[in-house]
Order: C-alpha cells, then structure tokens, then sequence
C-alpha cells in the first residue's frame, strides 16, 4: 500500500469535504480524502444525465423492487429509477428510528453534492445573534463578520446567481446574473412588494447554477436534470469544481470505499494521530496518519465518528465531555404553504425548464413583528404552467382533443414554507448496539420530534401564503399542511455544535473539538442554530474558515 502518513486527512467528499480538500491541498499539505462508497467520475458516471424518459426501463417510475430495498427512500419523491445509484443502500445501511426520521443518505465520491437543491443562501447577524439574545441554546462563539470573507470567496468560486436586494435579513454577495422570473413571478412580486410597501419581498431564488460559463464550466442549459449529476458542470459539485481544483494540485490522494470507523486518539498528547478505515470491499482494517483530520462526513455521520472514537476515554466518544454530543438535532420544517390559479396569462409562456424558483425572505418576528413563536420561515416556488399534454376529458376524442393537447393548460403559482427547527437538547441521535450495519458496525438510532414553537409557526405558513397570493390576485387559493417528517429537509444540522464553552459545546469557534485540538468538524453537525436559509452556503463558508485556521495553526506549531 501507498504512504499511508499525510499531512491531512478529510473524511467525506460532499460539499464541506470538497471544500476542505480543495483549501488544504491548494495550501500545499499532502491530504487523503476517504469516502466510504463508490467513487463517481465526472460526466462518465451520470448514467442518466443525457437519456430520454422513454429510454429507461421504467420511464422513472417506481418499481415494487425498489420499494420494497428502499422503504425510507419511498416515503418522498427521492426514490427516483434515474438517479437511484446517488442514493445509499438502505439494507446495507440501515438505522432505527425511535421516532420517525426520514434519512436520505448519499454515499458516493460527491455526496449529496450531486442531488442537492443548490439554493444558497447566507446566514445574517440576525441568525447568529439569535441564541443569545433569546437566551436558547447556546450562542454562536462566531458574527457575520467572522465568516462574510469566507462566503465572498465560496459564492466567487462556485458560481451563485442572485440579485442584490440590500435586505439585512438576508445579506447580498457576489452573484452571477440572475435567473430570470416569468411574467406570472413577475407580476406578482410587485404586487406583493406594493401591499405590504417593501416589508415582504419576492425575489428570484440565488442557485449554485452558472449562468455565465467559468473556469471550464458552462453556463446552465436550463434542462433542470441537476439531480443527474450534470455532464456540463454548470451547477456545483464536487466533481465539477472542488475535486478537480484539489487533484491540480497533485497533493491530493482520494480514496473511495473507504469507512471511517474511529478516529485514532493519544491520550497523552491530547490529539488525534489518524483514522481506522473499513474496507468497504476487503473487509480489511487500516490505520491512516495525520497531523489534523477533517470529518465532512455529513452531520450525524461525522457524529457517528466521534461516538466510536476514544471511548476508553470518554464512554460517549470523543468530544462527548460536553454531554451534548449527538445532541440539538435541527433540519428544516416545510411542506405548508399556498397555491392558486392565475388569469390573464394565456398568451404568455417561458423559456427552457429552469432549474431555480423564487424566494421570500423571512418577514416574521423581525422589525417589530411578534408572533406566538420565535424565529421565523421563508417560501420557495414558483409559478408555471401545466402540462402540454392535459387531459380534457370533456372533449372525448378526434381534432378538438388533440387541438386542446396541444395548448398548454392553467397558469398556477405555488409557495412552500421553510421554517427554523430550535437546537432542543432533546432532539438527538445516539448508537445502537444492538443492530448493526453489513460490516458489523453499531448503527445510529434517531429520537427527534417538532415542538409547539414549530406547529405554531405552521399556521402562518399557511395562512401568510395565502393572505399574499390573494393581496396579487391569485385566484382560487388554498393553504395546505402536507405533514413534515424529521429529516425531510435534508439538513440535518446539529449533533456536534459549535460554542464559547466546553463545558456547553463539542466544537469552539473554530470548528475545533475542545477535546483535541486537531479535529475539526465542519459539515452541518457543528451548526449552533438553523436559521430558515438553506444552509449548505454555510457549510462551504466555515469550512474555508476552519482550513485557513488549521494550516495557520501548524505552522505556529500549534497543532
């Protein structure tokens, strides 16, 4: 086997894992990314980026094979038959859930880099003041002072479309030109802007989708097939951005199939000395080392790391002394909002299928507002129109159905709430012991419910997106509360947060395990709070933060 010591050692290749490759080997350490499933090569591997509907087997549709392996995976729209590779092997990898928790994994060279929503947004100061001045959790031991350089430097890198809005809840940064809203998108966010005189805004969603080619890039092809993996790169991944800057390098060695079982840990000197990887095709044990490691490994996996690690130490794992470790579960609470018809239109239609949709920043307990909860949410959508090939059932058969088909039908518009989920203490994952995994490892249990603040916070997800689609004059609207399941959001957050005191926290204002000092954590387990933004933006941000902490840190001799 190769040198098996390296300066770095990053465990995960996902967003934050790419990240951490690309900044600490571009900063000239010899790093060893690990990645416990498959390795996926750019554009070869997405199998299904280019292939017609009626070229795949089942045309995308569900069968009762992949029901049956995949029972977690087929309570949402994720068990999908064209991209059903990008997503984790529910037998081999399974999990208990002591209350329902739907966990949507992906265990590939990338991650869910390739399947994410690319919505990105920053967090203000706003969110990160919010814990102390509402005296819930613990506060963030970081201001948006702190990490604004590092989103500058992550949204120039990636790519992000946006518009600049100057609004404090949601600060602006360096953005593409943005996607264009439709005439119906349009139309009603001026309506809104001017009902509620500036106070709610509609703006067009800020994607990690190029609209103008970078740096071997091309622009986006507006097919909205993101969730393919993208032959064109014009939405950011791993493979399509960090993993290639990392391997320009030449001081990057990746290593797929490679489990991560512990972290290897001297008491003595206080500090990490590596990692124990599982062959996850030999079965065979290996010892890799390190003077730092990055887990990246997704929140409750890197959580799961740290559970296994220095339990002849601390019973609970390493960075447990806190007792908060796999504590303060967070996602994102949706799938209540509004929708109705729009008139008028019917000469109008868009360009392409884009793969972005509009945005309405938080409005709710902020500049004097109080509501029966804390914190607040924003929406997501869009507005469209239904299939060329509506039904009409009226008409039978012959020339006026085929006339009719050939039309595209209703204009619709639809809003969907995003609301923050508090950091409850209760809300947490541990080990199980007793059920295992293919390789015979302890799986993680998940015991994780909504509280009154969040089923309050509903109701206005609700009945707010109502109130303003009416106030544009969308016709025939309805609320709705589709029900949420912890972890539909696909941000689990929390597990390892960051704090000011290690007697509170697993992790300090540097991402840095108080209890050794060359571990970091940087993917979403160290979030102290959620906020409503999508939080992936970040993830990347902190990440680039820790990096530059980290190498500056061995060169004083420090780590």
């Amino acid at each position: 086997m190769a040198d098996q010591t390296y300066d770095a050692i990053v465990v995960g290749s996902g967003i934050s894992g790419g990240w951490a490759a690309k900044e600490l080997t571009e900063k000239g350490m010899k790093v060893l990314l690990l990645e416990r499933g498959k390795n996926v090569e750019h554009g070869v591997d997405y199998k299904n980026a280019t292939t017609n509907p009626w070229e795949v087997p089942h045309r995308g549709m569900d069968t009762q094979e992949m029901i049956k392996a995949h029972p977690v995976l087929k309570r949402d729209y994720i068990l999908n038959e064209l991209n059903l590779d990008f997503w984790a092997h529910e037998a081999e990898c399974p999990y208990v859930e002591e209350k329902p928790f739907n966990w949507f994994r992906g265990y590939q060279v990338g991650g869910r880099s390739l399947t994410w929503g690319r919505q990105s947004y920053r967090l203000s100061e706003i969110d990160f003041e919010a814990n102390a001045k509402e005296g819930i959790a613990v506060d963030w031991p970081i201001r948006y002072k702190d990490i604004s350089p590092y989103y500058d430097k992550v949204e120039q890198f990636i790519g992000v479309n946006g518009s600049k809005e100057g609004l404090p809840q949601l600060p602006d940064g360096y953005f593409q030109p943005p996607m264009e809203m439709n005439c119906v998108e349009k139309d009603v966010a001026a309506r809104i802007k001017e009902h509620y005189k500036g106070q709610r805004t509609m703006i067009m969603g800020r994607s990690a989708n190029l609209t103008a080619a970078k740096e071997g890039r091309a622009q986006c092809q507006y097919r909205n097939k993101c969730w393919l993996g993208c032959p064109f790169g014009a939405y950011f991944s791993t493979q399509s951005s960090t993993l290639p800057a990392a391997m320009k390098t030449g001081n990057l060695t990746l290593r797929p199939f490679s489990i991560v079982t512990r972290v290897l840990y001297d008491k003595d000197s206080k500090k990490a000395t590596g990692v124990e990887v599982l062959d996850a095709e030999n079965n065979q044990t290996y010892e890799f080392k390190s003077k730092i490691v990055f887990l990246c490994a997704s929140a409750f996996n890197s959580t799961w790391v740290l559970m296994n690690s220095a339990t002849d130490i601390w019973p609970g794992g390493l960075g447990s002394s806190s007792g908060e470790l796999g504590h303060n579960v967070m996602d994102h609470h949706f799938r209540a909002g509004a929708s109705g018809t729009v008139e008028g239109y019917e000469d109008k239609y868009y360009y392409g299928r884009r793969p972005n949709g509009i945005y309405i920043p938080r409005y709710r307990n902020l500049f004097g507002d109080k509501r029966d909860y804390v914190r607040g949410f924003g929406y997501q959508g869009g507005a469209g129109r239904n299939g060329w090939s509506e039904k009409v059932a009226e008409l039978g058969i012959g020339a006026k159905l085929k006339d009719a088909m050939s039309e595209p039908g209703q204009w619709t518009i639809g809003i969907t709430g995003f609301g923050e989920i508090l950091p409850y203490h209760e809300n947490r994952i541990y080990l199980s012991h007793e059920t295992k995994d293919k390789w015979g490892l302890p799986v993680l249990v998940t015991d994780c419910a909504l509280k009154e603040n969040e089923e309050n916070m509903r109701k206005d997800m609700m009945n707010d997106g109502a109130e303003m689609l009416e106030a544009a004059g969308v016709k025939n609207v309805t609320s709705w509360d589709a029900g949420y399941t912890f972890g539909q959001g696909i941000h689990e957050m929390g597990t390892a947060r960051m704090g000011r005191d290690p007697k509170t926290s697993v992790l300090n204002g540097h991402n840095q395990v108080w209890d050794a000092k060359n571990v970091f954590v940087t993917d979403g387990a160290c979030m102290t709070s959620a906020a409503c933004q999508n939080p992936s933006l970040t993830y990347m941000a902190l990440t680039a933060r820790a990096c530059d902490f980290a190498t500056n840190e061995l060169k004083k001799g420090n780590l």
